[in-house]
Formats: C-alpha cells, structure tokens, sequence
C-alpha cells in the first residue's frame, strides 16, 4: 500500500529524511553543476520530466508517437508549464549541451524524433534512486533494489511520474516562499542547500537556525547571479520565511516555520505522488513496454548511482 500524503506530511521521522535527501540532491548538482543546472528551475525540470515522458511512451508501431519538437511544445503549452516559445528554446538547449539528440535510425526520413542522451538518463535515474531509498527506509520497502534489478522499470515508471508531477497543482504550486525560489534557475537547489544545513530539527519550534550563509559562495556554487540571490532572499526576508539573527546578510540565518511546511508539504505530495505510481505498476514488474527500454536501463544503471 503507498504511502499517505497525510501520513508524511505529519512524520517528523520522514522529513528527517528529507532532510537527508536534500544533502543527496546538492551532492548530485556539485557532480554534474551543467546538467543540473539546466534542470534546476521547476519549470524546467517540469519540461525535462515530460519530454522523458514522451520518449519513454513511444509505441514502434506508431511512428508519430515518442519525443518530437512540435508534440513536446503542445504538451507543454496544453498543461500551462512554459510558453511555446520557451519550450522550443528549451529543447534546442537540450540538444546544444549533448542532452538530447535526434534519433538517425528513422523510418520517416521527413521526422526528427529526439532521445535523451545517457548523462541525461543516468541524471533523473539518480534522482528516482533517491527517492525510492528514502520510501524505502520508512517502511523496509524493496522499491530501489526492484529499479536496479529490473531493467525496464525505469522506462515505465518515470511516465507516470512525470504526468502526476504535471498534474498536481500542490506540487507545482506549494506556497509562496518555495515557489520564489523554485521559478528561478538553480533556486530550488539552493532552497535544498538551506534545507540541508537543519542539523537538528524540531517541529514545535516557530524557526530553524542553520549557521552562517555565505551568498557569494552559494553564487558561485550553483551558478546563480548575486542579484538574483539578493532578490529572493529579500523578498523571503520580506515574507518572514527566513532572515538573520542581526545584521541582514551576515550571522546566522534562519528558516521560519511556515517556511518548512512549505517545503514539508511540497515534499509529502511528491514522495507520495512517486510511491504512488510505483504501486501501480505492481505485478507488472518484469513486462518490458517501452522500446529498448532494457537496454537504455542498463547503460543508466551500469555506473551506479
């Protein structure tokens, strides 16, 4: 049985490991700040998550199916993620950094389906990894050890991750402070990285102290401009989601309460959105559906995660 968003947004115990996961994911941008930086706006990883999607869901039999240009800007634009004109920029900068590329092997000559390169893959793998561990550690599940065993899980999987993430406005839009942050390139993993420095937390507290911040060090980082830094902090300040114990900018910062819950909650609905649809796909773990689904796990697998 999946577990309840009720259920994790009320377990300290789970955002805990939260907080865990948060460490993993500034751990996986400092191992590849490129590609995850093209990733690390919500908006993005939105597009990213569905041209996957798309990619995975394509059926041999239906040459029209699968990840093209013009099908990814109109899934895009009908599920209100980005302009078409940001999605078409956004699939053109996939294929710039070697991300994607377009499939030579076609039956159509006149068609130009896209596929995710194998740092891409290996990328949301890695991501999926983590959050199937932490499902895992709650309740001595089997679902990370069932995604390294079976080979086209990952190809089955991700799909229905993607459209429910698509399709649930509390996870597009969990409040005010995490959506500041997240519509910014590389906010969202610098919104981790305050997360990741609650050493200790409690939940009855109004406020969590997480020590010295040093914003030229997170600008340099996570590649992010000072002036954007500024901005967010600021407006967060303004929001009382978090400021500093004296001078603004300097001695130890904290994170309000309302704050957490926002981030608490955010995450709740996403693990339980995730878990969710692994529970669906139960008693059809060994069935391939995806093309070469089998072989694209294993390249992502092969290294580890």
């Amino acid at each position: 049985m999946a577990l309840s968003v009720e259920a994790l947004a009320s377990s300290a115990g789970f955002f805990n490991a939260v907080l865990s996961y948060a460490r993993g994911m500034v751990a996986l941008y400092g191992a590849n700040p490129r590609l995850a930086s093209i990733f690390a706006s919500q908006q993005r990883w939105l597009m990213a998550q569905s041209g996957l999607a798309l990619y995975h869901e394509r059926a041999p039999q239906d040459p029209a199916s699968g990840l093209y240009s013009g099908r990814f800007i109109d899934y895009i634009v009908a599920n209100e993620i980005a302009s078409r004109n940001t999605a078409a920029s956004f699939t053109q900068e996939m294929v710039a950094y070697r991300f994607a590329r377009h499939i030579a092997d076609r039956p159509d000559k006149r068609a130009r389906p896209l596929e995710p390169t194998e740092a891409a893959l290996d990328y949301v793998w890695k991501w999926l990894q983590a959050h199937l561990t932490i499902l895992d550690a709650l309740d001595g599940g089997a679902r990370a050890r069932s995604l390294e065993q079976t080979p086209d899980l990952f190809a089955r999987l991700q799909p229905a991750i993607a459209h429910g993430l698509v399709g649930n406005d509390r996870v597009r839009r969990p409040g005010p402070t995490f959506d500041l942050f997240t519509w910014v390139n590389s906010g969202g993993v610098v919104m981790d990285d305050l997360f990741s420095r609650i050493a200790v937390f409690d939940p009855d507290v109004q406020r969590a102290e997480i020590g010295a911040v040093s914003s030229s060090d997170l600008s340099e980082r996570f590649m992010i401009s000072k002036t954007h830094l500024k901005r967010i902090f600021g407006k967060a300040t303004e929001l009382g989601s978090m400021g500093w114990d004296g001078t603004p900018g300097r001695g130890s910062l904290w994170l309000s309460k309302d704050f957490i819950r926002e981030y608490w909650d955010y995450q709740a609905e996403k693990f339980a959105l995730i878990d969710q649809a692994y529970e669906g796909l139960g008693g059809t773990l060994g069935a391939a559906t995806a093309p070469a689904a089998k072989e694209r796990a294993l390249s992502v697998t092969s290294t580890g995660p």
